[in-house]
């Protein structure tokens, strides 16, 4: 069953949590990937200097303004795409970025696309996810909550959710240190290996 827009209409940091287990799916001609989100972090918009939406051209960011349940996607580095959600309460340009998934179909053409074969190496992490499922500036804006093509689908609620500091963002003054990256308990399908004992005294949800 495909997530339905008032899945997203929530806060971002619930929505970021209950993502966790559900499944992003993406329908190509060369056929049918699939992968259980197993790690993501929520980007807070205004109020979040980490934000894309924070600094960035209206125009870069459109999509943010225009609905909940849409892909945000993006490039880094001039090679890897990342693939981004809007959530959020109301207007505020808010998003989710999926870091890492546990891939459950079309192993074999997430193979071939990322040219390895661990399974744990297939989709842990943004850039490695978004080349093995071909998600890339075609699919910017798309509505997720439509069959064909990007969308979600319902999965398992994981029994434990861990959340600790994002990565990558330490050019945030304000909201660095901020526990907005959360991850599936006991998951070997992470972009960044979890210590989890630290993340048990940090915060257990």
């Amino acid at each position: 069953m495909i997530i339905p827009r008032s899945f997203y209409q929530r806060d971002t940091l619930e929505v970021a949590r209950a993502l966790l287990g559900q499944i992003l799916v993406h329908e190509t001609p060369q056929g049918v990937t699939a992968g259980i989100i197993v790690e993501t972090e929520a980007y807070l918009g205004k109020r979040d200097d980490a934000s894309h939406s924070y600094k960035a051209s209206r125009k870069r960011v459109q999509v943010q303004y225009e609905g909940k349940g849409l892909a945000y996607i993006y490039m880094i580095y001039g090679i890897h795409y990342c693939m981004n959600l809007t959530s959020g309460k109301d207007e505020a340009p808010e998003a989710i970025l999926i870091r890492a998934l546990e891939p459950v179909r079309g192993i074999e053409l997430m193979r071939e696309r990322r040219r390895r074969r661990e399974l744990t190496q297939l989709c842990s992490g943004p850039g490695k996810l978004a080349r093995a499922m071909d998600i890339n500036m075609s699919q910017y804006g798309q509505d997720l909550t439509s069959p064909g093509g990007l969308y979600l689908e319902y999965g398992d609620v994981p029994e434990k959710i861990y959340a600790s500091k994002r990565i990558g963002v330490e050019y945030a003054k304000m909201c660095a240190d901020e526990p907005w990256r959360f991850t599936i308990a006991g998951s070997k399908f992470l972009s960044v290996p979890a210590d989890e004992e630290k993340l048990k005294r940090i915060c257990e949800i």
